[in-house]
Formats: C-alpha cells, structure tokens, sequence
C-alpha cells in the first residue's frame, strides 16, 4: 500500500512514518504541503520519495493507492472528501469532520466508492480498549460513566483555538473523551446539559457536559486545552457490582493504570502492547485488503460528532462549521 500524506503536520512522524515502518507492504510514497520547501524537509528528513506540489496533485497521483489527513479539523472532510471522489482511501485525523452533516457527507461518498474511510481514534486499536470494555462488562448494572481528556495547550496562537479551522476544546481533546464515553456506555447518549469556557468569542479553552445513555446510566465528559485541570486522561466507570478506573487510555503503550473492584475484590491489570498508531495503521491495511478491522468508520464518526454538536448547543455555542 503506497501512502501519501497531506501536509507535513507535526503528528505524522508518530501516526504514520513510524508505524509504516513495523507494518509490512506499507509505503510513505508522497507528500504534499502548502509550502514546498516544508514538503522537500520533511520528504528529507523522513525519506518519502516524492513531494507533488500541491494536495490536489498528490491525490490524483494514479500510484497512490490511500491518503493520511491530518490538516486542520476543518479541512478534514473537504479534502477526505476529495480523496475519495479520486479513488483513494482515507485514514483521517479525529475528528473526521467539523460537525456531522459534514459527517454524513464522508460516509456517503465512502459508500457511492467502496473506499475505506477510517477515523485516527488510535487508542481504540490497542488491546486495553477491548479490555475495559470487557472489565465494564463485569461490573453489573452501570451507573455512571465519566472520561476525561485535558492536556495544557496555553499557546492560544495554535490553530486548535481557531473558530475558523474548527477548533476548540471538545474537537481537539474532548472527541477523545465523548468516543471513549460511547464505547464504555454501549450506546448512543442524550447531553443533557454541557458547560463552556472560552478562549475566544465561540472557542472553548474547557468543556464539561453530562450525558445520559438508553440504559439509564449517567455520563459526564470533561476536555480542556486550558483550565485548572491541567492533565488528566482518564476514565471511570460505576457499576452495581464495583468500579473500573483507567489513567491514559491514549497512549498506554508508555504508560497506564488499569484498575477495577468487582464484588469487593480489587485488581490492577498492565496490559501489553505495541503503540496503538501501530494497530491503527496496521487495522486500516486490513480493512483496504479484505474489508475487516475498521473500528471507527464513517457511521461511528457521525454518531461522535451528533455528541459533540449537541454539546455545543447546550453550552450556547454553535456546532463548528455552522458559522
């Protein structure tokens, strides 16, 4: 499979040139930037053989076989988009789309072309995902779901501030929080009520929203890029039988607590594996030679997104994309 990358975005080097080195028949082939001298560095630097001048060259490239998008959020779909209507598939950063009308754009068009579109939730490719929704699966009736993902992003000149690139805290680090939310409830959330605090006229440096899932359960997410919760990525789930908790579900690969109490007894599990870009790319190799392995295709993007855009609007802002 020959990959070409558009843009030459400082998460590359760690979701795909690295994992394209440990999953075999995978190719960086080409790259695309904005600014050709930026594109000609990073083709140098990370041996990629090819820099077209432009994305719309490097998607019509007849020997590119799949595109990796990691532009600004709100590119995702436009040019995912694009991707597919030149036969390619797509691998997609998270979010695949600004809100999910332009989710359900992406889906379509990846169905009208039999082409592979898949979301970049990377954790979910590594096996302490299925582990915590088998742990979940013991803890009885579920009554409370929490997740939190809040990191310190206090250069308020980043993109992921921009209201025009689609940015803000719960598309930056809270899609994070509402995906893995979902999975742990095994179903799909009303939002209830949600809470905003901003950087900007319509930007979210915070957010916090409660949920409630078709069991009954209650939910809450929590994301921020700037707040008084400066670092926490975890999860916590209460059921009638104990509780689980989980401390960095995005990259357990270099580090993570697992622990949970079922019936008064507790355990505290370490689960092994490789880096979950590795799964990622090598679930999305699947998926394109036999169609099986795409954990987050376009119809569980769709779903995360109508979250995330209700969220927005009990918090009093406007789903991005929509202004």
């Amino acid at each position: 499979m020959r990959i070409g990358t558009l843009g030459a975005a400082r998460i590359t080097p760690s979701a795909l040139i690295k994992p394209a080195k440990l999953v075999p028949g995978v190719e960086v082939a080409a790259v695309a930037a904005r600014d050709r001298s930026r594109a000609e560095a990073f083709a140098a630097k990370h041996a990629i053989p090819v820099v077209h001048e432009s994305y719309e060259a490097l998607i019509a490239d007849p020997s590119i076989d799949a595109v990796y998008n990691p532009l600004p959020n709100a590119r995702h779909a436009e040019w995912t988009l694009r991707a597919l209507e030149a036969g390619k598939h797509v691998l997609c950063e998270k979010p695949l789309a600004s809100n999910e009308s332009e989710a359900r754009s992406v889906a379509e068009a990846a169905d009208k072309h039999g082409l592979v579109v898949m979301e970049a939730f990377h954790y979910r490719y590594h096996p302490l995902a299925d582990r915590m929704v088998s742990i979940v699966g013991e803890l009885g009736e579920i009554k409370q779901i929490e997740t939190w993902l809040c990191f310190p992003l206090p250069r308020f000149s980043d993109i992921r501030y921009s209201l025009p690139l689609s940015g803000g805290a719960l598309m930056d680090a809270g899609c994070y929080a509402v995906h893995l939310a979902r999975l742990l409830g095994g179903g799909e959330p009303t939002v209830r009520a949600a809470r905003a605090l901003l950087r900007s006229p319509g930007v979210d440096r915070a957010m916090s929203a409660s949920l409630e899932f078709p069991s009954g359960a209650t939910g809450r997410v929590n994301a921020s890029l700037w707040s008084s919760q400066l670092l926490k990525i975890s999860a916590r789930v209460v059921g009638s039988r104990g509780q689980m908790r989980v401390f960095n579900f995005i990259a357990p690969q270099a580090f993570h607590r697992l622990s949970y109490t079922v019936d008064g007894v507790t355990k505290r599990e370490r689960v092994a594996g490789e880096a979950t870009y590795t799964y990622q790319l090598r679930a999305f190799v699947s998926a394109v030679e036999t169609g099986e392995g795409n954990l987050t295709p376009p119809s569980d993007s769709i779903a995360n997104m109508a979250v995330i855009d209700e969220i927005y609007r009990k918090a009093g802002l406007a789903p991005r994309g929509t202004i």
